[in-house]
């Protein structure tokens, strides 16, 4: 398989403006360029692995995977690049369901995912708002999410890219937290492996 080539990035170390000597950079100059660094090192790993950065179909199967083997209604693999997330893979209802039909991209903070990715670990929510940390998301209002769980895609060498999650309108018993986890965890395994089984690599 031969994904297109990946989109022109930022250098490694964004340009600030010069200091004078001795002063200190200040919080949101060191924050730039902490999230500069971390977009140049998941470059490198996409790279690396050969995934794509925009929709794909073998990617969208194993998002419609996602949602059926969890029986969420929203399957999502998805990329964290330079400035937005990407979601490489995405299954959901038909335009004619009166679902929210999702795009293809969204900003960095939005969403559950950043969550996952800053924290590297899975984040199982079978009722958002049993969890006050994470009601009022521009998602959720937006979507009206009730369940979501994610879990992070991290290269062998230690990088987060991004994440495989599901979302459902409906919120989850706490009893099949485990087996919805378990689950988005195996698909995880699916999306590392697929770019390096495909014969393009």
């Amino acid at each position: 398989m031969t994904f297109p080539p990946l989109p022109a990035r930022q250098p490694d170390s964004p340009t600030l403006p010069l200091s004078t000597p001795g002063a200190q950079r200040t919080t949101s100059e060191l924050s730039l360029v902490s999230q500069a660094t971390e977009a140049a090192q998941r470059y490198r790993v996409i790279e690396r692995l050969g995934l794509p950065t925009e929709a794909h179909p073998d990617f969208d199967e194993i998002a419609r995977q996602l949602s059926e083997r969890t029986g969420f209604r929203y399957g999502i693999v998805n990329l964290f690049l330079e400035g937005r997330q990407s979601f490489i893979g995405l299954h959901q209802p038909p335009p004619s369901s009166g679902y929210v039909i999702l795009g293809r991209t969204m900003s960095l903070d939005h969403g559950y995912c950043p969550e996952v990715v800053d924290r590297r670990k899975a984040l199982p929510l079978p009722d958002v708002y049993a969890s006050p940390r994470f009601v009022g998301n521009p998602v959720l209002d937006a979507v009206n999410i009730r369940a979501y769980f994610g879990v992070p895609l991290i290269s062998d060498d230690g990088i987060c890219i991004g994440t495989a999650c599901v979302i459902d309108l409906e919120k989850r018993p706490q009893s099949d937290a485990r087996r919805t986890q378990n689950t988005v965890k195996e698909l995880v395994r699916e999306v590392m492996a697929l770019p390096s089984g495909s014969s393009g690599h």
